[in-house]
């Protein structure tokens, strides 16, 4: 899988591609599709992700075979990296690639002097759950709609 860091609007473009397939098709079972259409509206529009960027989210672009596949976005605090996004299509979960990506964001974290990575999810999102739990992330705090979880290195 080849990993490559967002940097121009045609790389936005795809990763809207994306997330608005991913989002319809994981999602809306979970959340319904008025939540769906509201969260890509506000989080995962190319003006969103946009603004996002100009913030300190960094974005990556997940290619298999020249087809992209997933993206993600990390946020690098002190100390620790939050994995804000972490999305791949129906067609290529659990092939290994969600794996993949954590491994490269722990070479990240390495190279940042990073002792943690940490991420949420949605407390009905049992697949994503129970990958990172396979992955060695460990539940930390419960809030109202999230688990948020953490893997400490």
């Amino acid at each position: 899988m080849l990993i490559t860091k967002v940097t121009n609007e045609q790389q936005i473009d795809r990763i809207v591609e994306l997330a608005n397939t991913i989002w319809n098709e994981h999602f809306t079972p979970i959340i319904g599709k008025a939540q769906v259409d509201y969260m890509l509206n506000k989080y995962q529009s190319k003006k969103s992700i946009t603004e996002q960027m100009t913030k300190g989210c960094v974005y990556f672009l997940m290619c298999e075979k020249d087809m992209p596949i997933g993206y993600a976005g990390i946020i690098i605090k002190h100390k620790e990296l939050f994995l804000s996004k972490l999305y791949i299509t129906t067609d290529e979960r659990n092939k290994g690639f969600g794996k993949q990506f954590i491994q490269f964001l722990m070479q990240m974290a390495i190279r940042y002097n990073a002792h943690k990575i940490s991420l949420t999810v949605n407390k009905y999102n049992i697949d994503s759950i129970n990958a990172y739990q396979n992955i060695g992330f460990k539940y930390r705090v419960y809030c109202p709609r999230y688990w948020q979880w953490i893997c400490d290195g």
